[in-house]
């Protein structure tokens, strides 16, 4: 029989295994979307629901997951997480078309958050004081070897074994995962939880839903379309009735009261930074450099390998200049870093080589790094001890939600900057407009083909301008960031999350 040492560090190996296959979720569809497209169809919308699905289903239900893990036991939330997980992967390669396709992402996105919240939560019973920080020290590295690596990885399963291969990787380490946890780990539950807040869940699922949708939809039919008006009209009024109902519910998902700490709010805008100054180009670089440029699924991996690599090593650097610098300081530099490398990025052209590449990337992927090491560390650290857990819970809901989000509304930005380019007003031609929205997705030969007599240079060139110019726009947006987050956290002097900027967790 084996030691309560041993199933402890089985464990934690299952939950880091599981924490390394969530980037290979996030990561691989966009590195072979052209392939997808290429095999299942789809439109440009519908293409944008592979990586949208599974983000907006992960971050509506990450909060509700935890609640279901501590209600009715975390071992079996964290295994039937697993097993969706593996079981979407399986059907993904199974799909008979794109929309199938889409389902089985959002699925994925389920089992993704329930691993991850019931896996994390059963840790934390396991693990106290020192123990507990290295434990979540390995999760963090663990995301981060699946972040860096995930792109490269999914380039050379691409090239040498096909698509099926990338969509079966993050199933294949979630079995793994789960063989170590089921014989191993022990049921753990929370004699005092309340159950899952339903209406506070479906009120929040449906607003971020109806919000995501309206502004996919906006693109192809319109931003003064009836269609994407409703949904965005309705994802304001379930928003309001969110707020509503979580003001009067006895045990809320989301405590609004913890608004009141002007540092918890600090917090969640800096959760959202990393979404617009680098999660979105994990999406749309690999779409530039494989649908457009024309280069190998392995090559493009290699320069995504040179934006995400430093999220491996800079983090460290962040704990060490915690006890030096308040967390104001080091998130407001490292995002100052990151708008100077997108502003770099928006000046090299289409088909520019690694080597004139790797310096913006680099800057961008080091600059994001001094934040994303401080800031789980940083959302339990300025509210109450006894409110840490739902302060954790919110952070995390907010940082896949918006990285969701804000997916949507570059990729919506995107397809308007081209199409502008291409001389698009509100009343031009279906057919232009179709072609940009082609053309933002990484389908070259269908926009050429929606408009007899371009060249493919001078489409590339208008490609290249608006690509520029979104660059340019999310620097502006990173810049802002740092300032309101330098404001907000600029006295905290963050030594403690210094030790926990290890912690970097998942997401």
């Amino acid at each position: 029989m084996s030691s309560p040492d041993s199933n402890k560090a089985w464990l934690l190996a299952a939950v880091c295994l599981a924490a390394l296959g969530m980037p290979l979720s996030f990561t691989g569809p966009a590195v072979v979307l052209p392939a997808i497209r290429d095999t299942l169809g789809g439109t440009p919308v519908q293409l944008n629901w592979v990586t949208n699905a599974f983000m907006l289903s992960f971050g509506a239900t990450l909060m509700a997951a935890g609640a279901l893990a501590d209600a009715y036991g975390r071992k079996r939330v964290f295994l039937l997480g697993l097993a969706v997980v593996a079981l979407s992967s399986a059907l993904l390669t199974l799909a008979p078309g794109i929309v199938a396709f889409d389902l089985a992402r959002a699925v994925q996105g389920l089992g993704s958050a329930a691993a991850f919240a019931a896996g994390t939560a059963a840790l934390a019973q396991l693990f106290d004081g020192p123990a507990r920080l290295r434990a979540f020290s390995l999760i963090g590295t663990s995301f981060g070897v699946g972040l860096s690596c995930g792109s490269i990885l999914s380039g050379w399963l691409a090239d040498t074994v096909g698509w099926h291969a990338v969509m079966l990787s993050p199933g294949a380490v979630s079995l793994v995962a789960l063989c170590l946890a089921a014989p191993r780990m022990r049921e753990s539950r929370n004699p005092q939880a309340m159950g899952l807040d339903v209406p506070g869940t479906l009120s929040f699922t449906a607003a971020l839903s109806l919000l995501t949708l309206g502004v996919l939809q906006a693109p192809d039919s319109g931003w003064g379309s009836p269609w994407v008006l409703a949904a965005l009209a309705g994802a304001l009024a379930m928003g309001a009735a969110f707020i509503a109902i979580e003001r009067r519910v006895a045990h809320p998902m989301l405590d609004l009261s913890l608004f009141r700490f002007p540092r918890f709010v600090g917090v969640q805008l800096l959760a959202a930074a990393p979404a617009y100054g680098f999660v979105v180009l994990l999406v749309l670089l690999p779409i530039r450099f494989i649908g457009l440029e024309g280069r190998s699924a392995l090559e493009a991996g290699g320069f995504m390998f040179a934006l995400s690599g430093p999220i491996l090593i800079v983090p460290t650097l962040a704990a060490w200049l915690a006890h030096r610098f308040s967390a104001g300081v080091i998130s407001a530099v490292g995002l100052l870093a990151c708008a100077v490398g997108l502003v770099w990025l928006s000046r090299c052209a289409s088909g520019t080589s690694l080597h004139g590449l790797v310096g913006p990337l680099l800057l961008i992927g080091a600059g994001i790094g001094l934040p994303w090491g401080l800031m789980d560390g940083l959302a339990v650290s300025v509210v109450p001890r006894e409110r840490a857990g739902m302060a954790s819970g919110i952070f995390n809901t907010v940082r896949v939600a918006g990285e969701g989000i804000a997916l949507a509304l570059v990729g919506a930005g995107l397809t308007t900057l081209v199409a502008l380019q291409l001389g698009v007003s509100s009343s031009s031609s279906v057919a232009v407009s179709q072609a940009a929205q082609r053309v933002a997705t990484g389908d070259l030969a269908q926009a050429l083909a929606l408009l007899p007599g371009m060249e493919r240079a001078a489409l590339l060139h208008a490609y290249g301008v608006a690509f520029g110019t979104l660059l340019c726009v999310l620097a502006g947006v990173t810049v802002l960031t740092a300032v309101v987050v330098f404001v907000f956290l600029r006295g905290e002097t963050h030594a403690d999350a210094g030790a926990a900027a290890l912690e970097s967790s998942a997401c």
